[in-house]
């Protein structure tokens, strides 16, 4: 069943991070459907967060999706190579959003290894935000979609995960947000093998 959109309003963007973990991502390109099991997750706190592109309510052509109510897509390049995919929440003008660091391949296990040229077995295939795009074919035409949509969904299969499974730390490559950089907002399953920087916190 997919996530409603009021799942999405949620203002606190912490404890989605950690809800969204055993929900299941979709996405729908050309007629083939591919999916994972998020199992990796980092949250970012809108205007009051250091490591947010909308710290301080900076508003580019690049944020300005993060200020729409939350349940759509927010897709960015990241070094000029990697499409990340980050899920928009929260209410209008408060620019919060869950990045999708690593799943776990489930539906389309055949579409997603052509994609990454490398068997779904190996962990390299999901793990890592610039790798979870690939594996499910998300790039900048993503950005905005509706997550209530056909090209692009959450799904909740009734996979949970007890708090002494998930592992909370610091997020990953922030260091320029100084003493935000050290706030325990990513979240992933303990002992996954998809997760990057596996049990690293």
């Amino acid at each position: 069943m997919k996530l409603k959109p009021e799942y999405y309003l949620n203002e606190d963007v912490v404890a989605l991070a950690k809800d969204l973990l055993g929900k299941v991502l979709y996405t729908q390109i050309n007629g083939e459907i591919t999916s994972g099991i998020i199992v990796e997750t980092e949250a970012y706190f809108g205007i009051k967060d250091k490591a947010s592109h909308a710290y301080g309510g900076r508003r580019t052509n690049r944020t300005e999706v993060m200020f729409n109510q939350g349940g759509i897509a927010y897709v960015y390049l990241c070094y000029g190579m990697h499409n990340l995919f980050n899920v928009v929440s929260s209410v209008k003008d408060d620019p919060h959003a869950v990045l999708i660091r690593a799943v776990e391949p489930l539906d389309g296990k055949k579409i997603i290894e052509e994609r990454r040229n490398m068997p779904f077995t190996k962990a390299a295939i999901s793990s890592g935000p610039g790798s979870v795009a690939k594996a499910l074919g998300i790039d900048r035409s993503f950005n905005t979609k509706d997550l209530n949509g056909t090209e692009i969904w959450i799904e909740d299969h009734q996979i949970t995960y007890q708090d002494e499974e998930i592992v909370a730390g610091p997020r990953v490559g922030i260091a320029y947000a100084k003493e935000h950089a050290l706030l325990p907002w990513r979240f992933f399953v303990k002992g996954n093998k998809y997760v990057s920087k596996p049990n690293k916190v």
